[in-house]
C-alpha cells in the first residue's frame, strides 16, 4: 500500500515537472539563419529582448537604437534576439540573407538574427505563442504614432485591442535572467523607456 502510494506520488510529481518544463522558455527551439535548430537554453542567465522586425517599416530605424542598447549592455548580460517577420504590410521582403545584409550594412547590427518567422496565425513560432501567453497587449500608449496605430488597426478589426496577437513590427518582449517574461513593449514605446526598463533587469 505504501509502495503504491509512493508510486502514485512520484508519478504526480513527474507530471507536474513536465508541465512546468513546458512553461519554460528554455525548452523552446528556434531556427538560426541557416535553418538549424537553436535551443534557447543557451541563453540561460541572460536578459533577453526578443523582437519581431522588418526592413521596410516606419519603425525600422529602431534597429539603430537596438544596436546602441546592445553595445551598452551586452557585457552586463543583455542579448537581443531578432526575428524578421513579413506578416505586417509585407515589410520584411527578401531572403534572410538579404535582410541580414541590409541590417548589418545600414545599421551595423551585431546582435543575433534568426530565420524569418510568423508571429501570429496557424504557422506562428512557438516562441511567440509562449511570449504572447505571458504578456498580453496593453495598448499603444499615447502620442501621434499610438493614435495612428490604433486608428489603422481598428479599421481592420474593431476588437483588435482585446487580443494578445502581435500588432505590428518591432514588438518587443523582455525576459529576465531567470526566464520570466516580464514586459511587452509595443513599437510605439519610446526606445529610451525600453532601455531604462532593460537596464533595471541587469543591475
Amino acid at each position: 500500500m505504501i509502495r503504491r502510494t509512493l508510486t502514485t506520488l512520484l508519478a504526480a510529481l513527474c507530471l507536474s515537472g513536465a508541465a512546468l518544463a513546458q512553461n519554460s522558455i528554455y525548452d523552446l527551439k528556434v531556427k538560426d539563419m541557416d535553418g538549424k535548430d537553436v535551443s534557447l537554453s543557451m541563453y540561460k542567465g541572460k536578459v533577453l529582448l526578443i523582437v519581431n522586425t522588418a526592413t521596410e517599416c516606419g519603425f525600422t530605424p529602431q534597429y539603430e537604437d537596438l544596436e546602441k542598447m546592445y553595445q551598452k549592455f551586452k557585457d552586463k548580460g543583455l542579448v537581443i534576439l531578432d526575428f524578421p517577420c513579413n506578416q505586417f504590410g509585407g515589410q520584411a521582403p527578401g531572403t534572410i540573407e538579404e535582410i541580414h545584409s541590409f541590417c548589418t550594412g545600414k545599421y551595423k547590427t551585431t546582435f543575433p538574427q534568426f530565420d524569418k518567422i510568423d508571429v501570429n496565425g496557424e504557422n506562428e513560432s512557438p516562441l511567440f505563442t509562449f511570449l504572447k501567453a505571458k504578456q498580453n497587449f496593453k495598448g499603444f500608449g499615447s502620442g501621434a504614432k499610438a493614435e495612428l496605430m490604433d486608428s489603422m488597426l481598428k479599421k481592420q478589426d474593431p476588437e483588435y485591442a482585446s487580443k494578445s496577437d502581435i500588432k505590428w513590427n518591432f514588438t518587443k518582449f523582455l525576459v529576465d535572467a531567470k526566464g520570466n517574461v516580464v514586459a511587452r513593449f509595443e513599437p510605439t514605446a519610446s526606445m529610451n523607456f525600453v532601455s531604462t526598463v532593460v537596464s533595471s533587469k541587469l543591475f
